[in-house]
């Protein structure tokens, strides 16, 4: 009984500066609730040679919402964090040569070198918190950067492989023909191979033009790639890179 006691006054000890400091602590925090669109793709880092050229590129709903918290530390310094529901979207063609696929073709399922045209699109739903360092210029103007971690709760990458043929196994391997009419070209689904999780890096600027509104644009930048480690089918690593621009809303 007394060890009960010794533990609940230890805690109130400790609470209760906490509860009489909030006040003070709280009068630095600001609330924004945001809300835009972003426009970018998942890609390596460089054209590989096997993808000869960009054919087509369409925007796609690519939207984000959330409320951000941020905090000021010293001086112009603060620290930015909250919760954003977002879409990130890609919608393409590319031409390819010898490109590594798995592609299924009826009930075939095949993999090789494949070169000829691909439609992509990939979807991410996801609900990301950002961990950013801010610097306030005055009070209209103030950057931001750090990383973000992102949860993926709903995903797709699939597309249609066309116009070419497939190298079976290897570049000189048995030589499969795609059409280009429903029945002659194959597909392929790689989402069960994507990440449940993301991390990445953000920078962006914050601009007040308007009494309680303001004007956002930012860059985030994926670290570690859309899919699995250990998914070997595409040979190059995908970044989701996405520019955004949207509005913000001081709550308070």
């Amino acid at each position: 009984m007394k060890r009960k006691i010794f533990i609940i006054a230890t805690l109130m000890a400790l609470f209760i500066p906490t509860i009489s400091n909030a006040e003070s602590w709280a009068k630095n925090i600001q609330y924004k609730f945001r809300i835009g669109y972003s426009i970018g793709a998942t890609a390596p880092i460089g054209l590989p040679e096997t993808i000869r050229s960009i054919d087509r590129y369409a925007l796609t709903p690519s939207v984000f919402a959330g409320i951000d918290i941020q905090k000021s530390i010293y001086g112009k310094w603060g620290i930015l964090t909250g919760i954003h529901f977002e879409n990130k979207a890609m919608d393409g063609d590319v031409t390819t040569k010898a490109y590594h696929m798995e592609l299924r073709k009826g009930d075939t399922q095949m993999e090789g070198l494949f070169t000829g045209k691909v439609h992509q699109e990939v979807t991410m739903v996801m609900f990301t918190m950002p961990v950013q360092a801010t610097y306030t210029f005055n009070d209209k103007l103030q950057i931001k950067a750090g990383p973000y971690f992102s949860l993926v709760a709903g995903k797709d990458f699939e597309g249609i492989a066309s116009d070419g043929y497939l190298r079976q196994g290897s570049p000189t391997g048995p030589k499969i023909e795609i059409g280009n009419k429903e029945g002659e070209w194959a597909t392929y689904d790689f989402k069960d191979d994507m990440r449940d999780f993301q991390v990445g890096m953000g920078i962006g600027l914050d601009w007040d033009f308007y009494r309680n509104l303001g004007l956002s644009v930012d860059l985030n930048w994926g670290l570690n790639g859309i899919f699995k480690k250990d998914f070997k089918t595409v040979e190059d690593t995908l970044y989701p890179i996405y520019g955004s621009v949207g509005f913000f809303y001081h709550l308070k």
